[in-house]
């Protein structure tokens, strides 16, 4: 595959290629932010939450449901022939607000279900991961019509065409790409929020007692680290990193907001798995590594071989990481003790 790649680039336009490699670090950066949901619950409770990818729908539909609430408010139209600019503060405020909520639920999700189960066998966490998930997606689709007003909750089964936060027109022409402004914000908000990240682990004391807890939960727990209290910090900050990954894509994509059920969520939840293991499950920088790489070899596969396949390239990168480095990338080899 990569040398049907490398052929393909001698022989193609440059503004194709650049047009292409612009498109793959904006959808990788959104991978890379789910990612890092997976990786750090990864490393510091050893399980996947398959829920995760759940939590970016709601992210979504969270978003359009204050964009709608906000339009009732202020009288703004947002569909159909009649739809106006978005108003400037619009797209910080949905940012910030959709976090928010998508935290809260990140919190009720680690109290609730998992917590109960810190000392179960790792098969019943599984299964309640699973069950969390058919819960989010089933409850998506309800719609609450009994409640008054702004209250109601816009979910359903019907898709649903999200508002243009930003002008469609490109900001800039350069050697004949044009750059949009919803690839340059969106890749400057999710690049912003993985530095934010890596700051916070790596820089604060907060984020010295997330690389304490996963390294030994006990241990940290002897040395006075509030390991409840972390882990669920770890579940607030992914999901926030899901939320804000879930409005990124429906900004770029609008008319991808499906019912919470579609599998166009699953594949995105299972492409940024992918990014995880690649980049090395429970390293937050080889999470990052791995969404920008997964982004790039899907459009790339898709422009210059054969767009049918962009699943295949994405799961085939997998496979190859799994048979020549299981670790990931950037994970470390595990060394057992005797």
């Amino acid at each position: 595959m990569i040398a049907l790649l490398a052929s393909s680039w001698l022989n193609t336009d440059p503004t194709v290629f650049v047009e292409t490699l612009l498109n793959g670090l904006a959808v990788g950066s959104v991978y890379a932010l789910i990612a890092l949901g997976y990786t750090m619950v990864y490393g510091i409770l050893k399980f996947i939450n398959f829920a995760h990818s759940d939590v970016v729908t709601w992210g979504a539909w969270v978003s359009f449901t204050i964009a709608a609430a906000v339009a009732a408010a202020i009288g703004w139209t947002f569909t159909g022939g009649a739809a106006r600019p978005a108003p400037l503060w619009l797209g910080p405020t949905l940012l910030v607000c959709t976090m928010l909520v998508c935290g809260a639920i990140g919190f009720a999700i680690e109290r609730l279900a998992y917590k109960p189960l810190r000392s179960a066998p790792r098969l019943n966490v599984l299964i309640t991961a699973i069950g969390v998930s058919l819960l989010l997606q089933n409850v998506g689709q309800l719609q609450f019509s009994f409640l008054p007003g702004w209250l109601k909750f816009p979910f359903g089964t019907q898709p649903q065409s999200f508002p243009q936060l930003l002008p469609a027109e490109p900001l800039a022409t350069v050697i004949g790409v044009k750059l949009y402004w919803i690839d340059l914000i969106g890749f400057g908000t999710a690049v912003s929020l993985m530095v934010a990240l890596e700051w916070l682990v790596y820089h604060t004391k907060t984020g010295r007692m997330m690389r304490a807890v996963s390294y030994d939960v006990r241990t940290a727990a002897l040395m006075g680290i509030p390991v409840d209290r972390i882990i669920s910090f770890t579940f607030v900050l992914g999901s926030m990193l899901a939320a804000a990954a879930g409005l990124l894509y429906v900004t770029k994509y609008p008319g991808n907001l499906l019912q919470t059920a579609d599998t166009t969520w699953v594949l995105l939840g299972l492409k940024a798995f992918v990014a995880a293991v690649v980049g090395g499950i429970g390293n937050i920088r080889g999470a990052m590594l791995g969404g920008f790489l997964i982004g790039l070899i899907e459009l790339f596969g898709a422009r210059y071989l054969d767009p049918g396949l962009r699943d295949v390239y994405v799961f085939s990168i997998l496979i190859l990481v799994l048979l020549f480095k299981p670790t990931g990338l950037l994970g470390s080899t595990v060394r057992e003790k005797v």
